[in-house]
């Protein structure tokens, strides 16, 4: 086929058949979103968390595979997939099989799986919570499951980790150096002092009160700030 041009030529390359033929096909391939029909690969990278609280003897291990949809190319994104649960403890086994049936069953919807976090936190267990380490208190097992989702959604970059701003930063940095030169307090198996109390906004035992003024060590908030 003649082409005609009818401007001028001022610039030229030459560009081999395949990379022509790559390019185009880039340009038309579909970007895969992730949907329930999505179909299961042989195998799935994942990453396994263990849970250990004061209400069991046995550890629990949460693995989380993920899918890696669109790979090789810009659209590359990588998604949870599936979820289990194991554990000696079989005292829980009905309700755990059933949390993973419907987490898994999410996960492959697609869409805004990030709620799935905030609602397993707020199930509390009626026998009360318990301090994790580092002061953060856990209303419960699945609370604790829900941590352990935000945490591998942070690795593979669905979420951002929440961290106190330049200005809350600042502050608590002042506040911990206020607080060394005081009397050193009570030893802690926590960051914190042992004389710490829980914050109502991070749920993490790390207020402190310095001039009538509490403070959290941890994400920075205060009423007085």
């Amino acid at each position: 086929m003649t082409i005609k041009i009818d401007k001028k030529i001022i610039n030229s390359a030459v560009i081999e058949k395949s990379q022509a033929s790559a390019a185009e096909s880039d340009a038309g391939a579909e970007v895969i979103q992730m949907h329930e029909n999505l179909a299961r690969p042989e195998s799935l990278h994942g990453m396994t968390y263990k849970i250990k609280t004061p209400l069991s003897e046995h550890a629990m291990y949460v693995t989380i595979n993920d899918i890696v949809l669109n790979p090789g190319t810009e659209h590359e994104l990588r998604r949870p997939f599936e979820i289990f649960i194991n554990s000696k403890n079989m005292e829980h086994f009905q309700w755990i099989i059933a949390l993973t049936r419907i987490l898994s069953a999410v996960f492959r919807k697609g869409g805004d799986v990030i709620f799935l976090v905030d609602e397993l936190r707020s199930v509390f267990d009626p026998q009360g919570g318990y301090f994790k380490k580092g002061g953060r208190y856990t209303p419960s097992i699945v609370a604790e499951i829900g941590d352990v989702i935000e945490q591998h959604m942070i690795a593979i970059g669905m979420l951002k980790k929440a961290e106190p701003d330049q200005h809350q930063q600042a502050h608590i940095d002042a506040k911990r150096q206020e607080l060394e030169t005081r009397e050193q307090p009570a030893e802690s198996d926590d960051d914190y002092p042992a004389t710490a109390q829980l914050c109502k906004k991070c749920q993490v035992r790390a207020v402190i009160s310095l001039d009538n003024c509490l403070t959290c060590l941890h994400c920075g908030d205060s009423k007085c700030s």
